[in-house]
Formats: C-alpha cells, sequence, structure tokens
C-alpha cells in the first residue's frame, strides 16, 4: 500500500465515523510523508518494505503508548489504542512462525548467529519479528 491507498482507506473510517481508525490513519500517513520526503531528498522513492517498517513502528508505538496508560488506569484510552493497533494491524503482512522459522533456519548450510540474522534480515524484512528469530537460534 501507498500514501493515497491510506488516504482512501481514512476517507472510508470518516464516512463510517470510525474516530479511532481516522487517528490510527492520520499517524501512518503523516509518518508515511515524513519517509517520502526523507527518501525524496536522496533521490529514492519509498518501498513496500519501508512501508511495513512505518506500520511496525506505529503498532509499536501505539502499544508502549498503552501500556502507559493501563498503568495510569485510564481504561477509555486503552480501549481507544487497542482499535488503533488492531486496524494498523490489518495492514501489516502475517509474520512468519516460529515453526516456519524453525524450517528456515534448518535449510540454512551455515547456522551461525550473525549469517541467520543477516539471512532473515534481508530476505524477510517485515515478514518476521527478528527477536523471535533470534529466540529459535538459541534453542537449535
Amino acid at each position: 500500500m501507498n500514501i493515497d491507498d491510506f488516504k482512501k482507506v481514512k476517507i472510508e473510517a470518516m464516512k463510517a465515523k470510525d474516530k479511532d481508525a481516522v487517528t490510527a490513519f492520520n499517524s501512518v500517513i503523516n509518518k508515511l510523508m515524513l519517509a517520502g520526503i526523507e527518501k525524496k531528498a536522496v533521490g529514492e522513492t519509498l518501498s513496500d518494505e519501508d512501508v511495513v517498517k512505518i506500520l511496525q513502528k506505529t503498532v509499536n508505538e501505539l502499544v508502549e503508548e498503552r501500556e502507559a496508560f493501563v498503568k495510569a488506569g485510564r481504561d477509555e484510552t486503552v480501549a481507544s489504542l487497542d482499535k488503533q493497533i488492531e486496524t494498523v494491524k490489518k495492514y501489516l503482512p502475517k509474520l512468519l512462525s516460529e515453526e516456519e522459522i524453525k524450517a528456515i533456519i534448518l535449510s540454512l548450510e551455515d547456522r551461525s548467529v550473525p549469517l541467520v540474522m543477516k539471512h532473515f534480515k534481508s530476505e524477510y524484512a517485515g515478514k518476521v519479528d527478528m527477536r523471535l528469530v533470534g529466540s529459535v537460534l538459541k534453542t537449535l
């Protein structure tokens, strides 16, 4: 998806009067626009991988914000943040499961930590949680 796609989805959310989705899309669109400006400054364009990274970053920020409001006892805000997190997660690619990661690691000739991590970073960027890769690798 690109910025225009998110703008169209945001308009649909506005028509449906879904304030939480509109808030989430505003955040995503702003981050995409900023990243696009940064990329354009160095003569590049925003790739799908960049969009996925921005979506993941947005989810992580919302989760951190949610945890702070849980500690503060603000249940209404926590519920709103839960809806925003779910809205953004819909647009993330499905992450590889622990079993899929294990199978990929076992298929590699060299299973040293730096090479495995480099392989997943280059081949499965945005499709895998690198912390999960590390923990699976430690169990092998």
